[in-house]
């Protein structure tokens, strides 16, 4: 199953199939896609965590169940309505390509392996156990790693990082993984890490938040121009809001400030 657990403004993600090292399958492909969809839509909920069951973040996709059904697809050949529905909505599960607009962190244990490594590649602040495994294997199966992989990791690690990770297929560590900067922290717990994080995210007004997320996200491909021009439209728009107002009158008055997402 997909567990979705609410901590004050915070939603906490897991999946929850350790028998299967977190594979996604057809079911839980479509559940956790429908989990994004609660974080997105939810104005209560203003920062989310992704974790996974049973010393394991995620294995990627179901070798047995959705990598033949999705190959069935390609083939054009019928598939039950039910798989159709859960590959539909496959590139949402993995997030790529949708666009949250919530802050996400990872709390990674164990093997985040495959489509689960394209998943962690979507959120934006990560965590990790020293017991935590990353690879992006797709080649050693003769299939293309068509989530996040190919688009982001070269932009996060550098192209030298990803291009040996994506064409050899090999697995790193935790230390790995930091040294190239996949990763944030390796901590004992990062479960609790995560949710340190993202408490202190959701405390924060939540308009100002997306607004930076959004600033980042469009800016990347723009020129420096471009990209100056788009924040300040974006600042603009922030600056007629009731929380810009309530944190600057909350600074003068010495107090908490009350953010209400107006």
């Amino acid at each position: 199953m997909i567990r979705l657990d609410i901590d004050g403004a915070v939603a906490v993600i897991t999946i929850d199939r350790p028998e299967a090292r977190n594979a996604l399958d057809p079911p839980h492909l479509l559940e956790l896609a429908r989990a994004w969809d609660r974080l997105r839509d939810d104005p209560a909920l203003r920062c989310g965590v992704v974790t996974g069951a049973g010393g394991a973040f995620s294995a990627g996709m179901d070798l047995k169940t959705t990598i033949p059904a999705a190959a069935a697809l390609a083939r054009r050949e019928r598939i039950p309505q039910d798989v159709f529905e859960a590959l539909r909505r496959a590139a949402d599960a993995l997030l790529a390509g949708y666009d949250l607009r919530k802050p996400l962190i990872a709390a990674v244990d164990g093997p985040c392996l495959a489509g689960g490594a394209d998943m962690l590649l979507a959120t934006d602040v990560r965590y990790c156990s020293p017991r935590a495994t990353f690879n992006w294997a797709e080649v050693a199966l003769g299939l293309f790693p068509r989530g996040n992989a190919t688009v982001l990791l070269p932009r996060q690690v550098s192209w030298a990082h990803a291009m040996d990770l994506l064409l050899t297929g090999r697995t790193i560590d935790a230390e790995a993984a930091l040294r190239i900067g996949l990763v944030n922290e390796v901590v004992e717990d990062p479960r609790a890490r995560a949710l340190e994080t993202a408490r202190l995210i959701a405390a924060n007004a939540p308009l100002a938040v997306a607004a930076t997320k959004r600033a980042i996200r469009e800016q990347w491909a723009l020129d420096i121009p471009a990209a100056y021009a788009h924040q300040s439209r974006i600042a603009g728009e922030l600056m007629k809001t009731e929380d810009a107002v309530e944190g600057a009158r909350a600074f003068a008055e010495r107090r908490p400030p009350r953010f209400t997402g107006r």
